[in-house]
């Protein structure tokens, strides 16, 4: 079968002929129909991001996954050949380690993957594959942020830096529970189009000097219950804390190496505001996300950029790092 493979010591990437897995007790085997490309997957490729727990040098990449089942392990009873199902994209090992699809262990980009019968989730019959695997991360990563970690509320005033993949959905998420005003923040002026399309109140340029004022203005004077950073940039950090209201949470999604510095912590300190890391998202995140869908309250056709061969992997990840047409998630098909 064909597989997206990654030498994570030469950074060498290439889909290859390798054989088909078989699945070992407690496994199920999905025969793949749709795989996300992640920006998570591009710094894997580039080097800025390296697997912690990898057994080799070389892994399948993709950790947002659908298909069907196509056999069943040793002790599977739960699962049957034909069920449409998505893949959680991580799992704990038995010492405890958080293990990433794609990452830690084979995913997605390939033909069949084989997965713990435990990170199966059933998905209605209603729901293309294409928008089911971008669930895992691209969606439930903004929502674990949203809900869990910063603990938004209806009507809450809150910022989104960054209308990338996952900032655009988290802003779509906070429309559907009720956030407002939902204001976005993003230097792209495609980006800021698209979102408000996707439910912001307002969207603003990082770089006018007015910006702060202008998002008091938005809150009655106030500031930002929450903000979120998806860009991981350390500017954008400084910026958001600056417009946060007394009590405010700064929750980092986006990812950086780079030192976190907060300007005047005195101030920062007297308003008890708070900055929050946040990385990923639980199993449970994942099963009402695919509630919600299941019960139409919220879909992500419009998320799906484009759906390009699994063959030409390569290049849909180039596109992802050029940013070409300025995709939300690009999807592979075998």
């Amino acid at each position: 079968m064909l597989a997206g493979r990654l030498n994570v010591t030469t950074r060498e990437f290439a889909v290859t002929d390798v054989p088909v897995p078989e699945p070992g007790p407690g496994e199920v085997r999905i025969k793949v129909e749709a795989a996300g490309v992640c920006l998570s997957d591009v710094h894997l490729i580039d080097g800025t991001l390296t697997p912690l727990y990898l057994a080799g040098d070389t892994v399948t990449l993709g950790h947002e996954v659908a298909g069907t089942v196509d056999a069943v392990g040793p002790g599977v009873t739960a699962w049957q050949p034909g069920r449409r199902v998505l893949l959680q994209a991580g799992e704990l090992s038995p010492d405890g380690r958080v293990l990433t699809r794609g990452v830690d262990y084979d995913g997605g980009w390939a033909e069949y993957a084989v997965a713990s019968e435990a990170t199966l989730v059933a998905i209605p019959d209603h729901l293309p594959f294409e928008q089911a695997a971008i669930i895992p991360d691209a969606v439930s990563t903004p929502w674990a942020a949203v809900t869990t970690t910063g603990g938004v509320r209806s009507a809450q005033a809150v910022g989104v830096w960054g209308a990338g993949g996952l900032g655009v959905h988290a802003i779509q998420l906070l429309r559907l529970i009720g956030a407002a005003p939902v204001v976005a923040v993003d230097p792209l002026p495609a980006a800021r189009e698209r979102a408000v399309a996707f439910g912001a109140d307002v969207a603003l340029d990082p770089a006018d000097d007015a910006l702060r004022q202008r998002i008091l203005d938005e809150t009655a004077g106030v500031g930002l219950t929450a903000a979120f950073d998806f860009a991981g940039v350390p500017a954008v950090r400084e910026q958001a804390v600056a417009c946060l209201a007394p009590r405010g949470k700064l929750v980092l999604v986006g990812l950086t190496d780079q030192p976190l510095t907060i300007t005047n912590g005195t101030l920062f300190s007297y308003y008890q505001q708070q900055v929050l890391g946040h990385y990923g998202s639980d199993a449970e995140h994942v099963d009402q996300l695919v509630t919600l869908v299941d019960r139409h309250r919220v879909d992500f056709a419009r998320s799906i950029s484009a759906v390009v061969p699994l063959a030409d992997a390569a290049a849909a990840v180039e596109r992802l790092h050029h940013k070409e047409g300025n995709p939300i998630r690009l999807v592979l098909r075998p």
